[in-house]
């Protein structure tokens, strides 16, 4: 009997992340189609078989989608065909999958990173202002003790 490994999923600008939480993998096989992610294995020393088909949210290329197994899991880096374009979801259909959940460990609002790092450079910059100014008063404060 196999069995849906559970797996967790984040969206990232480029790509979507989905880790299949599988200890002691072996007889990996990782398949990518243009809309599709199959995934299979053996795990554990009970040699439980595991096998996940996702009709995905929107459309990949397989040819720079990746895998790489470790101890504990088996980690997919599914190159999406339109960068930018965010994913509500991983899966095609709305139904709710009792082995896959959200990595909010991982997630990040990736669409609003531009405007969050030009702000911290703003803020670098006003701090900056500001340190320049107490400097060049320190300096003027300095030269009309030695003046006296």
């Amino acid at each position: 009997m196999q069995y849906p490994a559970p797996a967790k999923w984040y969206d990232r600008r480029d790509a979507v992340f989905v880790e299949f939480c599988v200890e002691d993998s072996r007889d990996v096989k990782v398949n990518f189609e243009k809309s599709k992610l199959d995934f299979s294995c053996v795990s554990g020393t009970d040699n439980v078989k595991h096998q996940n088909e996702i009709e995905l949210f929107g459309e990949i290329d397989p040819k720079e989608s990746k895998h790489r197994r470790t101890d504990r899991s088996v980690l997919c880096c599914v190159r999406k065909a339109e960068p930018g374009k965010t994913w509500l979801r991983l899966t095609k259909a709305k139904a709710k999958c009792n082995w896959l959940s959200l990595d909010f460990n991982n997630w990040k609002d990736w669409e609003n990173d531009s405007d969050e790092d030009l702000s911290g450079f703003d803020k670098f910059s006003e701090v900056s202002k500001d340190i320049k100014g107490v400097a060049q008063r320190s300096t003027v404060l300095i030269a009309d003790i030695f003046r006296s």
